[in-house]
């Protein structure tokens, strides 16, 4: 907490300093971010900076990712772009690109892997656990572990070897959503990555193609699934696509994932209460998966999302975004606004679905969701059902962002014989 109060503050620091005052606001952006957005909300909802403009309540949040003629998703293209080479759908607004291959990936995704999807992460996780022995490091061996070999048991995107996969995702997803500084080296780094991953890729298309019995080769994941597809050619879907698109599913699942599994875990593990009833619902998924969203709510790894806006906009709280502006969709502040969260202080899994933001919203609202969700909170159910589960100490993070290390410890059984 600020003691003369978050505005007081950065405005006074504006006046004097802009870029210290940029620089403090970026810091409470990443440690005090719950009471700087309770003062937002309350004092100043859209907060307008040199860099970028703030947005806070949840009516404005809302508008602005449902608004792609206002707010594109054009501040991610040059950092994904230059990774992938080509265009990206997720990259794209009002394109035949956006259009057409969103509706195909979200037909590869079927709902109806979920139970599928869940029993294989959940396999994976009791296995990590069985072998860790009362105590690991639960970003390598499980947070990221799991959703990498989803990747590559699921997607069909096996990857040379899981560190080469792990690597190339912190590299990529590195530049596109925390570069803020620009730094041409973390470029670099994205672009070196990305063009050994194409060039995998193109491979592993081929090496599918080609396989006997046609893609059927190695089971239904979805690069089976798209290496079938046969679109009219006039559609311009080619292995060039299908490659572009399978590495979209690495670089939009690792990173999302493995950060929500590391701070929800540390909301639960805080709060001996909060642990005490996650743990207790753990043996049933429908009544345990709530505990795992409204956990996530009070620390959400995607605390903003990123917008330009192409026009001058008028939001539902009255504050004009003049075109040009960078803006910060802050979904970590909209769960928080009691406008549209009842009681939104108190920890409750009760809530409508719409409470939780944790994968978007409006037409660039996660692709993955419905696998997304059921690996994240299977991995989690797992680990809560471990009895004596506790931290062993800090979470470490890369950049201040990416978790890089996170140790648990949990009483294991006795060996036999010991």
């Amino acid at each position: 907490m600020q003691p003369d109060g978050y505005l007081a503050t950065y405005d006074a620091l504006a006046k004097a300093d802009p870029p210290a005052a940029l620089a403090r606001l970026a810091g409470w952006l990443r440690t005090d971010w719950r009471d700087l957005f309770a003062e937002l909300r309350a004092d100043r909802p859209v907060l307008a900076t040199p860099a970028f403009t703030l947005v806070t309540r949840h009516a404005d949040v809302v508008d602005v990712l449902s608004r792609p003629a206002s707010f594109p998703v054009s501040a991610y293209r040059p950092s994904m772009e230059a990774a992938l080479g080509v265009p990206y759908m997720l990259s794209c607004d009002g394109t035949p690109v956006n259009w057409r291959e969103k509706g195909l990936m979200q037909a590869m995704l079927a709902p109806e892997d979920v139970p599928a999807v869940r029993a294989l992460a959940g396999e994976l996780a009791e296995r990590a656990l069985d072998e860790a022995g009362g105590e690991f490091d639960a970003v390598r061996d499980l947070f990221r572990s799991v959703p990498l070999k989803v990747c590559a048991r699921y997607f069909g995107f096996r990857g040379p070897d899981e560190q080469t996969l792990s690597r190339w995702s912190r590299a990529i997803m590195t530049d596109v959503t925390a570069n803020f500084a620009a730094e041409p080296g973390v470029r670099a780094a994205s672009v070196a990555a990305g063009e050994e991953m194409m060039a995998y890729l193109r491979g592993l298309v081929a090496e599918r193609r080609a396989a006997p019995g046609g893609a059927r080769t190695g089971g239904a994941d979805v690069l089976g699934r798209l290496v079938r597809t046969r679109l009219p050619a006039e559609l311009g879907f080619d292995d060039e696509r299908v490659a572009v698109n399978v590495a979209g599913l690495l670089l939009g699942f690792v990173e999302n994932a493995a950060g929500s599994m590391t701070n929800l875990v540390s909301v639960l593990l805080g709060r001996p209460d909060l642990h005490a009833a996650a743990a207790a619902a753990a043996g049933d998924p429908e009544r345990f998966d709530p505990h795992v969203w409204e956990a996530l709510r009070f620390d959400p790894f995607l605390k903003m999302i990123v917008r330009y806006c192409a026009r001058d906009h008028v939001l539902p709280s009255g504050a004009t975004v003049p075109a040009g502006r960078l803006v910060l969709a802050a979904v970590a502040s909209a769960m928080f606004d009691d406008a549209a969260v009842e009681d939104p202080a108190a920890f409750r899994t009760d809530r409508p679905e719409h409470a939780w933001m944790h994968f978007g919203h409006g037409p660039h609202a996660c692709l993955g969701v419905h696998p997304g969700r059921v690996v994240i909170a299977e991995t989690v159910r797992q680990v809560m059902l471990r009895p004596g589960l506790r931290a062993g100490g800090d979470v470490r993070r890369d950049r201040d962002v990416f978790p890089d290390s996170f140790t648990l410890r949990f009483d294991a059984p006795a060996r036999e014989g010991a």
